[in-house]
């Protein structure tokens, strides 16, 4: 087998390895894992570095970052307390029952993941950490990138039309 060959070959296995493996989207890290590694990656880089402060008092720090962590999980619990009354799992490697087009997901297709941002923010100003704050564009490309589209597709598979027509009509974020 000429390299050439050899490398179409793993290419092609090394695809078929990440497809999912049953019903579900086959997301390979769960997202608060991905939202939790670059926040405490982050923390400890600027702990490493010595980063500065945000530069704001610290009262001021504190009510921000407990707004914003509150807010981000009332959402989170919000999104995933409205897949529940529909009967299917909010987790992306679980199979999905049903399409949640109602509440929340009426503005957005990715609450959950909103607030799972909305609570990095608030946690990241509540540590005082400039580079983790930093991070969170990053990390919120991976989860597009690499969780988002991966559920999309198999949203896509599984509801057909029904799903593209909502993906028309209601944006990915806000």
């Amino acid at each position: 087998m000429d390299l050439a060959r050899a490398r179409r070959h793993l290419r092609r296995r090394s695809r078929r390895a990440l497809r999912p493996k049953g019903d579900h989207s086959g997301v390979v890290v769960p997202p608060p894992v991905i939202y939790f590694a670059f926040l405490l990656g982050g923390w400890g880089l600027g702990q490493w570095l010595a980063e500065p402060s945000l530069g704001l008092a610290t009262e001021v720090r504190r009510g921000v970052a407990l707004a914003l962590i509150l807010g981000g999980l009332l959402l989170d619990g919000a999104a995933a307390g409205h897949f529940r009354r529909l009967g299917t799992p909010p987790e992306p490697w679980k199979p999905t029952t049903v399409l949640a087009t109602g509440g929340l997901y009426r503005f957005s297709r990715n609450p959950i993941y909103l607030g799972f941002a909305i609570t990095y923010l608030g946690l990241a100003i509540a540590m005082d950490s400039p580079i983790a704050l930093g991070l969170l564009i990053p990390c919120l490309i991976v989860i597009d990138r690499f969780v988002i589209a991966r559920e999309e597709r198999y949203l896509s598979a599984r509801f057909g039309a029904e799903y593209d027509a909502y993906r028309q009509k209601v944006r990915r974020w806000l």
